[in-house]
């Protein structure tokens, strides 16, 4: 089966590539699965229900998240209610929300998401390989088909996981810097990796912020407002290949749409 991991959604041009971009992805690579972070679709920070139900209306399976999931109020109206929307499995226990769920696709066909957060340079968290750890009996007697989020700052984090978890997950994909890597692979033991799949937005940008913005802010050091930016929409992350039978991936390959369809 072919699973597509879309990296961090940015805003609504980072919705509109969605809109433009994902059907004839869909169509063209034979997808049965999606999962995209959404962490940042509403207004360039945060997500709201109407934002999330846009998104899962596109054919987004499932939404993760990061360290902006609380940044809009709007959240706790489905957070514990919308199974398809994540937040980090290793925030402390009195967060509300799930940090990971298990979704039936259209061929009947049981897929895991988890989403985690990382603790190298951001703020301090339980701690994310042993939050999984916690879970994978639980998750393993439904699927063998496992799919992470590593949402951190640090590529030896995300890295670290990948060993920590080889042979364990079908793949973990890191989010949050948005700049897509070029480290993909397949381990011996069938888990397929990524440091980070990129950004679905406005690619001319800093991070999909508005670049004399962000250049003001950096050289002023003043607090200077970073609006998302338009145009040149790109839609960036992988698609993996999982053998149903035993959740072992066979292939990753890296996307970059950018061309719009005529």
């Amino acid at each position: 089966m072919n699973i597509l991991l879309i990296g961090d959604i940015v805003g609504n041009p980072g919705r509109e590539a969605i809109k433009a971009f994902l059907p004839n992805l869909v169509e063209k690579n034979n997808i049965d699965f999606i999962v995209a972070n959404a962490e940042n679709s509403a207004g360039g920070s945060g997500i709201i229900p109407k934002v999330a139900q846009e998104l899962f209306s596109y054919g987004i399976n499932v939404l993760t998240s990061g360290d902006h999931v609380w940044k809009r109020k709007e959240i706790f109206e489905i957070i514990d209610t919308e199974n398809r929307l994540l937040r980090p499995l290793n925030y402390p226990k009195p967060a509300l929300g799930r940090g990971f769920t298990i979704i039936e696709n259209k061929k009947g066909i049981k897929i895991a998401v988890i989403n985690l957060l990382g603790r190298v340079f951001l703020d301090p968290m339980d701690c994310p390989f042993k939050a999984t750890e916690s879970v994978l009996s639980e998750i393993k007697k439904e699927t063998n088909i496992i799919l992470i989020d590593f949402h951190a700052e640090a590529t030896s984090e995300k890295l670290a996981l990948f060993y920590y978890l080889d042979g364990l997950v079908s793949c973990i994909a890191g989010t949050h810097t948005h700049i897509q890597t070029a480290d993909e692979r397949i381990s011996e033991k069938g888990t397929a990796y990524i440091t980070d799949l990129g950004m679905t937005g406005p690619f001319d940008s800093v991070l999909g912020r508005k670049k004399e913005q962000v250049i003001e802010r950096l050289i002023s050091r003043l607090p200077v407002k970073l609006d998302v930016a338009e145009g040149d929409l790109q839609l960036q992350g992988i698609i993996v290949s999982v053998e149903p039978s035993n959740g072992k991936a066979t292939s990753i390959r890296r996307i970059v749409e950018k061309v719009l369809p005529a």
